[in-house]
């Protein structure tokens, strides 16, 4: 049967899925926080936001079809949720910071790259502590397409995630190949 694997195989598939997972997500965090968020806020910006929300796409869809080719697809389906959720939420943070950058008055107090993030995870879990709040109308247009896309990315890429882990525990293990004839 499909998955049924060595203990050893299993742990070291698990450990480089969280290696995977781990390294994407510092690169991610480390990408964010000394990137160049300061761009003026115009056409381009939005293009560009538009863009990462695409490119949030793309990791999706390419997690999606590594849970299918995947022998441990639960495994994969854990690390898609590990790297695609936090990519999700810097992408928004990014955003905020752009946001505060052209425009100071857009949340209810200044806000850093880390209360960017802190806001940002707030919005999602939707707890909206109340502590910042978006106030200019674009901060409250990226506020709300953030809270249409969290429920996109709980709802449907969670209900696909599992349709792909599906999929891949109901493929036919591949046969092993018997190991080569000694030939003395």
């Amino acid at each position: 049967m499909a998955g049924e694997q060595p203990r050893g195989v299993r742990r070291r598939q698990a450990l480089a899925s969280l290696y995977r997972a781990f390294a994407a997500d510092v690169l991610l965090l480390v990408c964010y926080f000394v990137a160049p968020l300061d761009e003026k806020l115009g056409p381009v910006a939005w293009a560009k936001f538009v863009v990462a929300l695409m490119l949030f796409a793309s990791v999706i869809v390419f997690q999606l079809w590594a849970i299918v080719r995947s022998s441990a697809p639960r495994l994969r389906a854990v690390e898609a949720a590990a790297i695609g959720l936090p990519l999700f939420l810097v992408l928004f943070a990014a955003s905020y910071v752009v946001i505060q950058h052209n425009l100071p008055g857009s949340f209810t107090e200044h806000i850093t790259r880390f209360d960017s993030l802190y806001f940002t995870v707030t919005v999602f879990a939707t707890v909206g502590l109340g502590d910042i709040a978006p106030v200019s109308e674009g901060a409250r247009i990226i506020a709300t397409i953030q809270m249409l896309g969290g429920l996109v990315v709980v709802g449907v890429v969670a209900r696909l995630i599992i349709a792909a882990v599906q999929v891949a525990r109901r493929r036919p293990a591949e046969p092993e190949t018997p190991p080569p004839e000694d030939r003395r």
